[in-house]
């Protein structure tokens, strides 16, 4: 049997496993739209959290992360990580528990834009509009990205062309998707987060007894200069962007140290700010079952989230150090021997650690960690998204009497649109995972993440203050990223941490500009504090 229908058979028991999932929960995903958008508020903690982590990491965990690792060291990689887990573990200490009692407080809202409405009692749906708008054009972004994750894995399995197998991964996910609704999501990837982190931590371990022990991989990647700083780089020669390598007995990589400075740490760091708007993992917060479940959950969540980060960095590194001469590079430049190599070639490097280090059926099954990365994802983000026109724009702002069935058919036409629209953006075969996953989460962080915060903790915030939050933060991602980070200097900072201080300002201003809330707010905002969900 050859290697190819090997792994083909292996990527094939995984898919099938996740489409009969969804297949299991369609009829409850189909009673309601609230159990098809919530799961009828019924998670349990291990899925609440595994969910939670593995709809958030995306395939930038598997691919994205380890790329940056192996392309410019451990420095960018390190401090996005420590930035990430820190976001996790206040993200799940101190908004988790209030917002669960504040999202059946106000109104028994089952999406992220319903909270936000029903927190300040909208008369007219500006909040619901405004929150669904940027949440449709965030999530086609997230979705574009899982899908060059898909693309690229069945590309390099398969040698197929790039746009065929993305076109291949997109169906499958739609399909299951549309069949299982918020259970399907939640079910499905709690078991891929089983899988991806069982392939990091194989391709770990074996990777580490074939380059000949922990301290040869450390001993080979010490020869780059910068590559193991924490507080510097390895800056390698480029041409175009691209790195150039030279191949001899064993590749060369021509680096010389650079310094990272705290400016660019805290920037790196600011990663973990995204937490606080990201709809995939609040929604986890609001279907929880009870409120005291969440400290198991988040003592779950962290630990799976720490040690899947961890053996990514590795993996990029280790990569690095072991990687055979004849990887390296797709096209010569200049001297015999000499060949570049760009940033979208090095989000390959788990998957050619995979298929070198594994017989070609087990290589299947640890690649297919990929796939349940970009998976656990996109599906969160399709399902998300069309319940923001379905449930928010459609019934909300459209047609209040519409009924349970209408939204549904307008939440799976909405899907389908969506997905197309990923595809469309993900089109492009050199698409860098990391990169597009970068803007798109800076885009939640800063329009969602102050205002969720201030929501749940200052009773002073007004309407008018919530809808400045989350234009005011959302607009400056676009403003910071292609207009002033390309000055460079100190304005080259990560486009979210700016924008998420530009929202909290926006917040602060424009409420104490406003009126204080009515008094039916601030009794709400008190019961939020002491709801018991037993």
């Amino acid at each position: 049997m050859s290697a190819t229908v090997q792994s083909i058979i292996a990527m094939a028991i995984y898919l099938a496993a996740m489409l009969l999932i969804g297949i299991i929960f369609a009829k409850r995903a189909s009673s309601s739209s609230d159990e098809y958008f919530l799961g009828g508020r019924g998670l349990g903690p291990w899925v609440a959290a595994f969910s939670a982590e593995a709809s958030d990491m995306s395939g930038w965990l598997l691919m994205g992360l380890p790329g940056v690792a192996f392309f410019s060291g451990l420095a960018d990689a390190f401090w996005t990580a420590v930035g990430l887990a820190l976001g996790t573990y206040l993200n799940w200490l101190i908004v988790s528990k209030r917002l669960r009692r504040y999202s059946q407080v106000a109104n028994n809202s089952i999406t992220l834009p319903d909270f936000f409405s029903n927190r300040f009692k909208e008369k007219k749906p500006v909040i619901l509009l405004v929150s669904s708008l940027f949440i449709l054009v965030f999530f086609a972004v997230y979705v574009a990205s899982c899908f060059v994750t898909g693309g690229k894995l069945f590309a390099q399995l398969f040698g197929a062309s790039y746009h065929s197998m993305l076109i291949t991964a997109a169906v499958f996910v739609i399909a299951y998707t549309l069949l299982g609704g918020f259970w399907a999501e939640s079910i499905s990837d709690f078991v891929q987060a089983i899988i991806m982190i069982v392939a990091l931590l194989a391709v770990v371990i074996f990777g580490v007894v074939y380059a000949g022990g922990f301290g040869a991989v450390i001993d080979n990647i010490k020869n780059i200069p910068g590559f193991l700083d924490f507080f510097g780089m390895a800056k390698t020669s480029t041409l175009n962007g691209n790195q150039i390598v030279l191949l001899g007995e064993r590749v060369e990589w021509s680096a010389t140290p650079t310094t990272y400075g705290a400016l660019t740490i805290a920037s790196t760091m600011a990663w973990g700010l995204g937490y606080f708007g990201m709809p995939q993992v609040l929604l986890r917060f609001f279907a929880i079952r009870k409120v005291k479940e969440l400290v198991l959950a988040r003592r779950v969540a962290i630990i799976w989230c720490v040690v899947a980060m961890a053996a990514a960095v590795f993996i990029g590194l280790m990569g690095r150090a072991i990687f055979p001469a004849a990887w390296i590079g797709s096209s010569p430049v200049g001297d015999a021997g000499t060949f570049l190599f760009s940033a979208a070639d090095a989000e390959n490097v788990f998957i050619k650690l995979s298929q070198m280090l594994f017989n070609p059926l087990f290589a299947g099954l640890v690649m297919a960690g990929i796939l349940a990365a970009a998976m656990s994802s996109s599906d969160s983000y399709l399902l998300i998204a069309s319940s923001a026109v379905s449930k928010n724009i459609y019934k909300g702002a459209l047609k209040r009497e519409a009924t349970d069935k209408q939204v549904m058919m307008v939440s799976r036409l909405t899907l389908c649109l969506i997905a197309v629209i990923g595809l469309i953006i993900a089109w492009d075969e050199n698409s860098v995972i990391f990169k597009v996953v970068s803007f798109a989460w800076a885009g939640f962080g800063a329009a969602f993440g102050p205002l969720v915060l201030f929501s749940l903790f200052w009773k002073r915030t007004t309407r008018t203050g919530a809808i400045a939050g989350i234009v005011g933060g959302g607009l400056m991602v676009f403003v910071w990223k292609l207009v002033i980070r390309p000055l460079g200097g100190g304005f080259d900072i990560y486009e979210l941490l700016p924008a998420f201080i530009f929202g909290c300002i926006c917040i602060i201003v424009a409420s104490l500009a406003t009126p204080k809330p009515e008094k039916a707010i601030l009794d709400e905002f008190e019961q939020a504090k002491t709801l018991v969900i037993e």
